[in-house]
């Protein structure tokens, strides 16, 4: 099963904490995101492997961008 994670608001990309091919455990934070000097941890809900990361350090946000996806 593919996860798909999008981002939840208008946010900044602070820290990318993984890559592509990343192997990852359900309720890691593959991504940090700034917003209104607040940072919010993206975490995946499954465990797998990154498939794909959409996102650089820096980048601009809006709401229900893709971050990542996460094969299971």
């Amino acid at each position: 099963m593919v996860e798909e994670i999008h981002a939840e608001m208008v946010s900044s990309v602070w820290k990318v904490l993984v890559q592509p091919g990343t192997e990852v455990a359900a309720g890691d934070t593959l991504v940090i995101l700034e917003s209104m000097k607040m940072e919010i941890p993206v975490l995946t809900e499954q465990a797998g492997t990154v498939r794909e990361l959409h996102v650089v350090e820096g980048e601009v946000l809006q709401e229900g961008d893709l971050i990542a996806t996460v094969d299971g």
